[in-house]
């Protein structure tokens, strides 16, 4: 019951993080459930559902269908879309159903490519997990299948992983590129589709801005040599706030994503200017924590009561508003950083 949350509003599971990296790549995609799950994607979790076409759909299998497991009937459902909506593939999203009665997700793939004649590929996400998860699975099996040819290295082209609403609360890639100078730039599934992921060799550098997109710069390393860094985009506004704030000696805790906490911190106070009435920053995530990019006091939250037990130790939390129901008798300062992952609020332009 560790994980119960009383205060918070659940976070944005790993089913969500697959189907917002595949929004707007020019695919099929069907969330394998049997009715609701489509609904929570769209209805809270996806900004761009009102103002950016996609076609996602739920399986809207009966209950007895899901339980045994009807997979022809899912298949045919496909087929028929197929014939109706041009696509370039087909992609099936796992949720807590098929997860329980153990689908076999690659049999499912292998009908779905024989029926359609499309590609396929499947996400088996489980509904359990936090959306970082599922976006991860989902920038990898994309890639894998797709980013397979070999460009001419265009010099000054620079692709971007990690470019999700859920990360970043921005719906167009504008808002992440401003300010970056580069001939191209592209944000792999923000307002660019299948073919920039095809030409995904021709980057120079990829830029990982969010933990869910590092094995996938890993990938492109192994496959092409492409280079890639950990630079994630922070707001200006934050930025702007947390300068303007008197941080001087005080304790700060940062939540947010790990690598957008990290950097947060660097722009505050880079290790070169730490000195002895320097503030102490501390960050932490609900999300993917990994210890190799974690400073010494640095934590993941497992639940409410991590957070609450902490938020005694400092003076200023740079959190998304959200959080702040977990800690009521915190009375420092709050600096609201948005996550929409967190709260389904959209944060600044970046």
């Amino acid at each position: 019951m560790s994980s119960l949350l009383t205060h918070l509003s659940p976070l944005a599971p790993d089913d969500s993080g697959a189907c917002a990296v595949l929004y707007e790549l020019g695919g099929i995609t069907v969330i394998c459930d049997a009715g609701g799950c489509a609904g929570n994607v769209c209805g809270f979790d996806e900004p761009r559902w009102l103002e950016k076409k996609s076609a996602l759909f739920s399986a809207g299998l009966r209950d007895m269908d899901a339980i045994l497991g009807r997979d022809k009937l899912l298949i045919d459902k496909l087929c028929q879309i197929t014939e109706q909506v041009p696509a370039d593939f087909t992609a099936i999203v796992g949720t807590p159903v098929p997860a329980v009665i153990a689908t076999d997700f690659h049999a499912l793939q292998r009908m779905a490519e024989k029926r359609t004649g499309l590609p396929c590929i499947v996400i088996p996400t489980d509904g359990t997990k936090h959306y970082d998860v599922g976006a991860e699975q989902a920038y990898l099996a994309v890639f894998e299948r797709f980013a397979t040819e070999q460009y001419p290295i265009k010099k000054n082209k620079v692709g971007i992983l990690g470019a999700t609403p859920l990360d970043t609360g921005c719906t167009h890639a504008k808002d992440i590129v401003h300010g970056m100078n580069y001939d191209e730039i592209v944000c792999f599934g923000l307002d660019s589709g299948l073919d920039e992921i095809r030409r995904a060799s021709e980057c120079s550098v990829i830029h990982v801005i969010a933990p869910s997109g590092l094995k996938t710069a890993k990938l492109l390393k192994e496959r092409f040599g492409t280079p890639y860094v950990i630079l994630p985009r922070i707001p200006n506004e934050i930025l702007s706030v947390c300068r303007k704030t008197d941080i001087s000696d005080k304790r700060i805790l940062i939540v947010h994503q790990q690598y957008a906490a990290n950097h947060l911190r660097e722009l505050l106070y880079p290790q070169e200017d730490y000195l002895p009435q320097a503030a102490q920053i501390d960050c932490a995530t609900w999300f993917k924590f990994d210890k190799r990019c974690a400073n010494e006091h640095d934590f993941r939250i497992k639940a409410e009561q991590d957070l609450r037990n902490a938020a005694q130790d400092y003076d200023i939390i740079i959190a998304d508003g959200m959080f702040r129901r977990a800690v009521p008798e915190f009375n420092g300062e709050w600096i609201n950083w948005p996550h929409y992952a967190v709260s389904g609020s959209e944060g600044a332009v970046l």
